[in-house]
């Protein structure tokens, strides 16, 4: 693999960044110097619980999915752990299959994937069609689990936690000097663990596999749907296995980028940026919330809110909640769908006194957590994060950066980390190479949501090309949920054809 440290990346300008100009590199090495792909071992389904199949599906697509189980075909291919090593050590990627129902007209093999990293893409396909992205009548669906993922060769190091609920009150140098060591040492713990695998847990690594699969299904070439991490995965995929990718489509995409520093500072002022029009639409309410009749009024009622809330943490005694400013800051930067239920939290929270909950609040914070699975894993979402950062994980830096948003952002500033997620990481990085190839590409981003903010979305454009649509709404990896977008999605993988439109998510009436 192309490794380098994060030393020689602590004076690249944001600028540079947003251009993609500082990660384009050669590819790695071509296919043919590896070992001949294992073709792919079929073999019986596993068994399915409605909370593992159903958790993102209504009842009426659970029963569909049901239906969609009896024909989906799962199988493994083997590829070596280290792609440097081809002949080495060899893991395991688990996949599924859904054939195209219409094999007259089939148009070829459509790997998915949902995100992450560490999120499962095994039920993918079933979870597409069942919610009526409906792909599989003319193209073979493929989902898999990336590796460290699921049912793939994977690694554990959760058993460290997270270091417990943080302190309710504003968070004190001491106190984000103490999360920071912690983060350190669960980082060493957990890289030490295993780091023959851990450390292989690449985009680059992933990317690869892809290919892999591909080769084993005897295709030339696949098109691929990614949302997310799966948008940085289909990046890296087109930029090192371009001529092998037919049609692709990433939605709200990472960016071109791996540090961690300059994508956190983007989300601040994306979230603060949904904030002020959740305030503009709060206060065209202001009979129902009574926040005020301008932004401006409901931007300083709210601001007044994190900070007497962080003053003096309100402790509920039918509930195990205790509000302080970062809770007002989390329901501030809500998106869109949860406009009126946040809301209303933050219009019963200016005048709560206890001892017990308001009803919306105690709804929204008061219930247990769900059973079903979240489909994340949490080992390989650090690793795949840490393995490419390339940021700056000092403290000082951390806490610096964390002063400035709480000035630049007093609503919104206060939920963002005060320590690098990567910090004490001892495994090298990897800088992932990127570069344009021709073909089809489309991409789209959300104006106003901050997972993957706009400019990311943008630099990811200008780095590998392809036609961008911007959808003014704030959801992310909306594009398969609008259904006039969905139908532009559906057109582009049947006939190839591009767009440089699609209808956005509704705000909330």
């Amino acid at each position: 693999m192309n490794r380098t440290t994060a030393a020689g990346m602590t004076g690249m300008t944001l600028g540079a960044l947003l251009t993609g100009s500082v990660v384009l590199a050669s590819p790695t090495a071509a296919v043919s110097a590896w070992t001949k792909p294992s073709a792919v071992d079929w073999a019986t389904c596993p068994a399915f619980s409605d909370d593992e199949l159903g958790r993102k599906l209504s009842e009426e697509q659970l029963a569909k999915a049901r239906q969609l189980v009896d024909r989906m075909e799962c199988g493994t291919i083997s590829v070596p752990r280290d792609y440097d090593d081809p002949r080495g050590e060899q893991i395991t990627v688990a996949l599924t299959r859904l054939k195209a129902t219409d094999q007259k007209r089939r148009l070829g093999t459509m790997v998915l994937n949902p995100g992450g990293p560490g999120g499962s893409g095994y039920l993918m396909p079933v979870e597409f069609v069942a919610t009526g992205v409906e792909l599989d009548d003319r193209y073979d669906l493929i989902g898999f689990d990336p590796r460290g993922v699921g049912r793939s060769t994977k690694a554990d190091c959760s058993d460290g936690g997270q270091g417990g609920r943080p302190q309710p009150g504003p968070v004190t140098k001491e106190q984000a000097r103490k999360a920071y060591d912690q983060t350190v040492k669960r980082n060493k713990a957990c890289a030490e663990s295993n780091p023959e695998l851990i450390g292989q847990l690449t985009t680059e690594n992933a990317a690869h596999d892809v290919d892999r699969i591909r080769a084993a299904l005897g295709e030339k070439k696949i098109s691929f749907y990614g949302v997310s991490w799966g948008g940085w995965l289909g990046t890296v995929l087109r930029s090192i296995h371009g001529g092998k990718i037919a049609r692709m489509w990433l939605d709200s995409p990472a960016p071109p980028y791996s540090r961690t520093d300059v994508a956190t500072e983007l989300r601040a002022e994306a979230t603060d940026r949904n904030f002020r029009r959740m305030a503009a639409w709060i206060a065209e309410r202001n009979d129902e919330y009574g926040l005020g009749t301008t932004r401006r009024q409901v931007v300083s009622a709210v601001e007044k809110m994190r900070k007497s809330y962080d003053e003096e943490p309100l402790t509920f005694t039918d509930i195990d909640l205790t509000v302080d400013g970062a809770l007002i800051s989390q329901a501030a930067g809500s998106p869109s769908f949860n406009w009126s239920q946040m809301a209303q939290v933050l219009s019963e929270l200016r005048d709560a006194e206890g001892p017990n909950a308001p009803p919306t609040v105690r709804k929204v914070f008061g219930s247990p957590p769900s059973g079903a699975p979240s489909g994340t894993d949490k080992t390989a979402n650090l690793a795949y994060h840490c393995n490419e950062d390339l940021g700056s994980r000092s403290f000082e830096s951390a806490w610096n950066a964390y002063q400035k948003r709480l000035k630049r952002y007093p609503v919104t500033g206060r939920t963002t980390p005060v320590a690098p997620a990567c910090a004490g990481w001892p495994l090298a990085v990897n800088k992932t190479p990127l570069k344009r190839h021709g073909g089809s590409l489309m991409l789209s981003g959300h104006r106003y949501e901050n997972l993957s903010p706009w400019e990311g979305v943008v630099a990811t454009q200008k780095t590998i090309g392809g036609t961008l649509v911007r959808m003014d709404d704030d959801v992310h990896g909306s594009a398969i949920k609008v259904p006039g977008c969905v139908t532009k999605v559906l057109a582009y993988f049947e006939t190839g054809r591009t767009t440089d439109s699609c209808p956005t998510r509704p705000e909330p009436a």
